[in-house]
């Protein structure tokens, strides 16, 4: 192996500085993703909320077909009957679950929002816990975000089933146009680098 093998590509930057530096003359096109982006999300939020839920199931359905057939690989790679079985009955259960999914995307819709729901709300409650038991620190903000996530899990399961309509599509929404948002922030920073 020679010297000039182990040696960094040149045209690969040494620091943060040197990359934005090279990606600054594109910020342009930070900002129309971010643009687009973001325009998706509030097209989501105002009149495809149900589109968006359905588009969620589909991508939840699509990953555990998945990732299934990746337990199903490993369990067939397995050594010991044990590990091979257990693979391939999670997989296989993964797959199914999934195909399910696709094939009735708003029934999908209603588990996975009443599942949401219900860790919502005890994610909420292990947060207002974790906020008693704290020493010090953010006691308050972290009780507070407890709060707002029962009170999002009781909304959810209060209105559910109706509410696997829109939460997801909500949810995927809401996440487009934030993140849309972030990268018109970056993209404006990096003009003014």
């Amino acid at each position: 192996m020679s010297l000039h093998q182990n040696s960094p590509d040149a045209s690969t930057p040494h620091s943060l500085g040197e990359a934005i530096h090279r990606i600054r003359a594109r910020w342009g096109w930070f900002v129309a993703f971010g643009v687009l982006t973001a325009l998706l999300g509030a097209a989501t939020l105002t009149y495809l909320v149900v589109v968006g839920t359905i588009a969620s199931v589909y991508m939840i359905a699509i990953a555990m077909i998945i990732a299934g057939g990746v337990e199903v690989g490993l369990g067939v790679n397995a050594r010991t009957w044990g590990r091979t079985a257990l693979w391939i009955v999670v997989g296989l259960l993964y797959v199914v679950a999934g195909a399910f999914a696709l094939a009735q995307p708003l029934l999908a819709a209603a588990g996975y929002t009443l599942l949401i729901g219900v860790a919502l709300v005890v994610v909420g409650a292990a947060r207002i816990v974790a906020a008693i038991r704290l020493d010090h620190g953010p006691k308050g903000m972290l009780a507070l975000a407890g709060g707002i996530a029962i009170l999002l899990g009781a909304m959810i399961i209060g209105s559910w089933p109706a509410s696997s309509l829109i939460v997801l599509g909500t949810f995927l929404g809401i996440d487009l146009l934030f993140y849309g948002i972030s990268w018109i922030a970056f993209g404006m920073k990096l003009k003014s680098a």
